[in-house]
């Protein structure tokens, strides 16, 4: 009868908490309680809004109360990547783009002039112009308005022993710092001419180099300071132009008395005494 009765109080425990939880959502959250009672097995139901609790002869059950949370488990195994989707559809073609400008204005006048020159062939440095003589400058980035080469007149076409001027006079519009630079010697040369009006071709060297024909050219002048810089380098430093180790005149002044020249043995620009004797090798642009 015993183990009849532990039996039976079992039995009505378990049949009691179905019947419970039968009464309940099963998304039901909160802790249900019940009295048990010690010697009948029998189950009393504590109601949220009573007292919760048991009377001595009755054991308290509750149920529904969270446990505590469990260890994480571990991560599983990457995925294996998908496949490569479609290549994407080609793209429209671009407009066509502006072709760039060419700073220098194309010439082809040196062409077939010197041996192994080629048709067409445009001038470059230390190959003969037009006018029988050198190329000394291209003017590559068109800095200089009006001409694109300067071109050295020959040996043959040189003049030693010559005055800058055999009167004491400034010429004010061939005088300071930018009338040296290069591309200013034509203007000087004039300026020169405008002032100097009655010295002869042999004691003027502006007018020795402005009256000059040489290679079928007339269109020669008196070269900057600036011009007969680059002349020194591109062409004296390189061993051609057959040029003296003497002193060459510009055409940039200094004041009544001196005017600008350079030195061929060392490249090295000085003043001068106008009415001084030095060489003279004139200058055509184009």
């Amino acid at each position: 009868m015993k183990h009849l009765s532990r039996f039976g109080i079992s039995a009505l425990m378990v049949f009691g908490v179905l019947i419970v939880e039968g009464t309940t959502s099963s998304s039901q959250t909160a802790i249900n309680n019940v009295c048990v009672n010690k010697k009948t097995g029998s189950m009393r139901y504590l109601l949220q809004n009573s007292k919760q609790v048991c009377e001595k002869t009755e054991v308290k059950l509750e149920w529904n109360k969270a446990g505590v949370a469990g260890v994480a488990g571990v991560a599983g195994v990457a995925g294996v990547a998908g496949v490569a989707g479609a290549t994407g559809a080609t793209g429209a073609t671009g407009a066509a783009g502006v072709n760039a400008t060419v700073a220098i204005t194309q010439q082809s006048v040196c062409d077939g002039i010197d041996a192994g020159s080629v048709a067409d062939e445009l001038c470059k440095i230390g190959m003969t112009g037009p006018g029988g003589g050198l190329i000394f400058f291209v003017d590559y980035n068109d800095q200089y308005p009006g001409f694109n080469y300067l071109e050295a007149a020959p040996a043959t076409c040189e003049q030693a022993s010559t005055r800058w001027s055999s009167v004491e006079s400034e010429v004010t519009a061939a005088s300071g710092w930018a009338t040296g630079a290069v591309g200013q010697g034509q203007a000087n040369t004039t300026a020169i001419l405008a002032v100097f009006t009655t010295d002869t071709t042999l004691n003027n060297a502006a007018k020795y180099a402005d009256s000059l024909v040489c290679g079928t050219k007339t269109d020669w002048f008196l070269g900057s300071i600036g011009e007969m810089m680059l002349m020194f380098t591109n062409l004296r430093l390189a061993g051609v132009g057959d040029f003296t180790y003497h002193q060459y005149w510009s055409s940039s002044d200094i004041d009544e008395d001196f005017a600008w020249i350079l030195t061929f043995s060392e490249g090295y620009p000085n003043s001068n005494i106008k009415w001084g004797e030095n060489d003279v090798r004139p200058v055509r642009a184009f």
